[in-house]
C-alpha cells in the first residue's frame, strides 16, 4: 500500500464526508450517502483487498458518526463493509469493463441499492429501531426504501457520473499510478 494511494483515498473520504454533512436529511433523518460514491471511486481506482477494507472501515465509521438516523452507527458500518466487498467483487469480475463510465455508474447504482437495503434491514429488523408513524419494520423498510433509497440511487449515480471523470483526469495529468494506468 503506497502513501499516495492512502492520501488520495483519504481525500475521497473527506470529500464524501463534507458532502454527507451538507446534504439535509429527509425520510426520518436518512440522507443520500455520498460517502458511498467516494468509496466506489476509491474501490475502482485502487482495487486491492487492503484498500477496500480501509475504505469500508473509514466510510462506515464516519457515516455512522454523522448519521442522523436513530441507531445508525452500527448499520452504517455493517452496510459499508458488505457493500464495499460486493462492489469490489463486481469490479474484479468486470476487469476491463470497469474502466467504462456507464458500467461503473451502473455498479454505483447497484452498490447504492445494496447499501440502502442492508442499512435498513440491519436497523429495522436486527436492531429493532422503531419509527413514529410506521407500524411495522416491513412498512418502515418499504417506505424508507421508496422515499430515501430510490432517490439516493439517482443522486449517487449522477454524482459519480460527474466526479469520477474529474478524478481520473486529475490522476492522468499528475501521472498518478492506479488501475487506470495499467
Amino acid at each position: 500500500m503506497k502513501t499516495k494511494e492512502l492520501v488520495l483515498m483519504a481525500l475521497l473520504v473527506a470529500v464524501g464526508a463534507a458532502l454527507y454533512l451538507i446534504i439535509p436529511g429527509y425520510g426520518e433523518g436518512m440522507k443520500p450517502d455520498f460517502m458511498l460514491t467516494m468509496m466506489f471511486i476509491g474501490i475502482i481506482l485502487f482495487p486491492t483487498t487492503r484498500n477496500v477494507f480501509l475504505l469500508a472501515l473509514t466510510t462506515g465509521v464516519i457515516s455512522g458518526i454523522f448519521s442522523s438516523f436513530p441507531g445508525g452507527f452500527i448499520p452504517n458500518i455493517i452496510d459499508k463493509f458488505v457493500t464495499a466487498f460486493v462492489v469490489y467483487g463486481i469490479i474484479i469480475l468486470l476487469k476491463k469493463l470497469s474502466r467504462n463510465l456507464i458500467v461503473t455508474t451502473v455498479v454505483t447504482g447497484i452498490g447504492t441499492v445494496l447499501s440502502g437495503s442492508i442499512f435498513l434491514s440491519v436497523a429495522l429488523f436486527l436492531l429493532g429501531v422503531t419509527l413514529p408513524g410506521l407500524d411495522s419494520p416491513a412498512v418502515a423498510f418499504t417506505t424508507l426504501f421508496v422515499v430515501v433509497v430510490l432517490p439516493a440511487i439517482l443522486m449517487n449515480c449522477i454524482a459519480f457520473f460527474i466526479i469520477y471523470p474529474i478524478v481520473t483526469n486529475l490522476m492522468k495529468r499528475s501521472s498518478f499510478k492506479s488501475v487506470l494506468s495499467n
